[in-house]
């Protein structure tokens, strides 16, 4: 779709004539962008981008400004309000679902359980509509009959629906956060119904689940206390001398010392996040302190020394190019930095919202595979279109 509208919905082709060169200005703008890490949306910009080529080099009346069946610039601009719109509509009523039937109940966890196969069946059918029509048009997936198109959708979020209740999820997860074993792994879910009947391991008090807090407590960050703790003249033990955000005993250049720069700062949380990987046991563990531990040293990467650390390096990378997504914990790295005006925010905005219980959270988390999933082919698709599209027109003109 996108690539079809880049080509042939904004201008003809046929206005550039033996001039198609100049479509090449439509990219600088974007791999300006790429290079410095500016925030901008690659559609909008290559769009508005062949849209002034086409202005400047064969007129203003050459130029799709309308609908056009879909693919002018009118209807391209006009997805800027529709898609916020459809999606927020979606979303607010998958949240007031689970309001409704989960957060408000005396006991939400149970619920979360037995009640995720709906929003399974929810997600998967939405997906598949997604797909069936913004999938490839060499498919003819969109030009199908209603009842066809209908029977696809209902049908895959059935189907995903029902592998949950029965099989993989609802039996893994019950386990999990309701029974509370702990010796429950990740490997353990094609055991399906047979987890019903298993006897709980290893039981505790509480579920062995991620911290989804935004705002995390971190030791490291906690008031630091002096050890110049002792006894006074007079025999009384000496209250210990605390270095909190509101210690006026600092002068201006210790405080100036200690201050550090918001750079600093987002590497010692991104380094946090690194130790508590390289704690952690299996391959994976292994692979990160490897790495860690074996930088290679000064010279070429050919000296005979750098070869022998790469040598030693190589299984470590492979290893942990395969499992770091897995074991990555996103809300740790994305709670905020201590000490900067985005970490403060974030505690702001998070003091005022309700918190839900780490294990409906975490149930739910597993649907959002299917929506990220979703959203990777929808970009992946989006971005291929945004890539080939200019270099389609040139060819074509």
């Amino acid at each position: 779709m996108v690539f079809d509208t880049i080509k042939n919905g904004i201008i003809p082709t046929s206005a550039f004539k033996d001039n198609a060169g100049v479509l090449a200005a439509a990219s600088t703008w974007v791999m300006w962008c790429t290079k410095h890490s500016a925030h901008v949306s690659s559609t909008y910009s290559l769009i508005s981008a062949v849209a002034g080529v086409g202005v400047a080099t064969a007129g203003a009346s050459q130029v799709q400004w309308g609908w056009n069946g879909g693919k002018g610039l009118g209807a391209v601009f006009a997805g800027l309000g529709m898609a916020p719109a459809i999606s927020a509509g979606f979303a607010g009523t998958i949240f007031i679902l689970i309001k409704l039937v989960v957060h408000l109940r005396h006991n939400p966890v149970p619920w979360a359980v037995f009640t995720s196969p709906f929003f399974f069946l929810i997600a998967g059918t939405i997906c598949t509509l997604s797909i069936v029509y913004k999938g490839s048009p060499n498919l003819g997936l969109n030009k199908k009959p209603s009842w066809y198109v209908a029977a696809v959708t209902m049908g895959t979020g059935g189907g995903v629906a029902l592998l949950a209740a029965l099989f993989f999820f609802v039996p893994f997860i019950y386990q999990r956060v309701v029974r509370k074993d702990q010796g429950v792994k990740c490997y353990m879910f094609p055991l399906g119904p047979l987890l019903f009947r298993r006897a709980v391991v290893a039981e505790a008090d509480h579920a062995k689940l991620p911290n989804y807090a935004v705002v995390q407590d971190d030791d490291a960050s906690k008031t630091r206390v002096s050890t110049d703790a002792g006894s006074d003249s007079d025999g009384d033990v000496k209250t210990p001398h605390i270095r909190g955000d509101n210690e006026k005993a600092l002068t201006m250049t210790e405080t100036a010392e200690i201050q550090k720069t918001y750079k600093e700062l987002r590497a010692e949380g991104q380094e946090k996040v690194l130790f508590k990987m390289r704690a952690e046991r299996g391959p994976f563990g292994w692979a990160m302190r490897t790495l860690h531990d074996n930088p290679t040293g000064p010279g070429q990467v050919y000296e005979r020394d750098n070869l022998l650390i790469i040598a030693k390096r190589l299984p470590a990378m492979v290893v942990a190019g395969l499992l770091y997504g897995v074991h990555y914990e996103i809300h740790a790295a994305q709670s905020g930095i201590a000490g900067t005006l985005e970490g403060e925010r974030m505690k702001r905005v998070y003091a005022q919202a309700k918190k839900y219980p780490d294990e409906v959270v975490h149930t739910y988390s597993f649907v959002q595979v299917l929506t990220a999933c979703t959203a990777s082919f929808a970009h992946g698709a989006n971005d291929t279109g945004n890539s080939v599209g200019p270099w389609a027109v040139i060819y074509s003109a």
